[in-house]
């Protein structure tokens, strides 16, 4: 699917960035070009010590900032696919620094459509967030703007052989900020701290989000929100996989935080058709109605008033596939016990 194309990466030295990278270079060892962007010279310099130019010749590395066009356009010449990941997606900081938040989530976004319909890209992948859905800080916020930005601009895209859309997945396992390390960490005061004992979050691990826009990337037809079915977790859970022996210790709902997390409301349930593992999530503005994208993928319709989260799906992971998931995607020598 990508031997011989160009591809490029925003945010490209993430978490996701890295999976992505490593993934590509492993399944596909003529890829045309592999194009890291990102505005980080010292993590571009730490990921050149694992990917390097020399071993890999298909990488580049592009300093740049998706705030700024200019630099997209040049960065963009002669590439066909484009992964967008970057964003500022700290809720509390983005809290606080409200409008540095829309500038990268938002316009940022922006600028990568426009640059997008004048280099002849042809396929646009977004990553978006579970906070997405029903939104209810900054960051969810800015998120619904770019995924409606993203599957929006189909409608612009003129005679071009482009597509835009939009893919949406919950928590991933061990990424930086999430809850698995941090109770890592805050297990060696012997204390972990629960915000509500009911909260759930949904799951899953980094390369299976890799998996998902690749497919993502073949599959796309533009316009769409793609959400994968994926199991939950309950948080007093994760706590007794991580830290049996620690004290659970209740510290109430932070502000900007759901009980359970949301990817699909009741509201987009007219919308949203089921495709094998996955939930599609259409445009209402698109040029595609919901019968033809039916004919063209096989999807069924969900029933009306479905909405899918985090406290309300039926597969939910326990405390031994906690443990085992951790020490498949976290730390290979993770111990509850330690």
């Amino acid at each position: 699917m990508l031997s011989g194309k160009s591809i490029f990466v925003t945010g490209g030295t993430g978490s996701f960035g890295n999976a992505f990278v490593k993934t590509v270079l492993e399944r596909y060892p003529d890829v045309g070009r592999l194009v890291v962007f990102s505005r980080d010279e010292l993590k571009q310099s730490e990921m050149m010590q694992r990917f390097s130019p020399e071993e890999y010749p298909a990488l580049r590395y592009f300093i740049g900032d998706v705030r700024d066009e200019a630099r997209l356009r040049r960065a963009l010449e002669n590439i066909e696919i484009v992964v967008h990941a970057a964003a500022l997606k700290q809720v509390p900081a983005a809290e606080y620094n409200p409008f540095e938040c829309i500038k990268t989530n938002i316009m940022g976004a922006q600028n990568l459509i426009e640059a997008s319909l004048s280099c002849g890209v042809r396929r646009v992948i977004a990553l978006s967030t579970d906070k997405a859905a029903a939104p209810i800080n900054l960051y969810g916020a800015t998120k619904l703007c770019s995924d409606k930005l993203f599957t929006a601009a189909n409608n612009i895209r003129g005679t071009r052989d482009l597509r835009f859309s939009v893919v949406r997945y919950g928590n991933v396992m061990g990424s930086r900020g999430s809850v698995i390390p941090f109770f890592m960490k805050a297990r060696e005061t012997g204390i972990l701290p629960i915000t509500d004992p009911a909260m759930t979050r949904f799951n899953i691990t980094l390369q299976e989000g890799v998996e998902m826009v690749l497919w993502s990337i073949e599959n796309a037809l533009g316009g769409e929100i793609y959400v994968p079915r994926i199991p939950s977790y309950n948080i007093m859970d994760i706590a007794e996989a991580i830290g049996p022996d620690c004290e659970k210790r209740i510290v109430g709902i932070r502000p900007g935080e759901k009980l359970h997390e949301e990817m699909i409301t009741s509201s987009d349930s007219y919308n949203t058709l089921k495709i094998g593992e996955h939930f599609v999530i259409l445009s209402t503005s698109g040029e595609m109605t919901q019968e033809e994208y039916i004919e063209r993928t096989g999807g069924v319709r969900v029933e009306p008033g479905f909405d899918y989260n985090s406290g309300d799906n039926p597969d939910f992971l326990d405390v031994p596939t906690l443990r085992s998931l951790i020490r498949d995607h976290v730390d290979p020598a993770f111990d509850p016990g330690s």
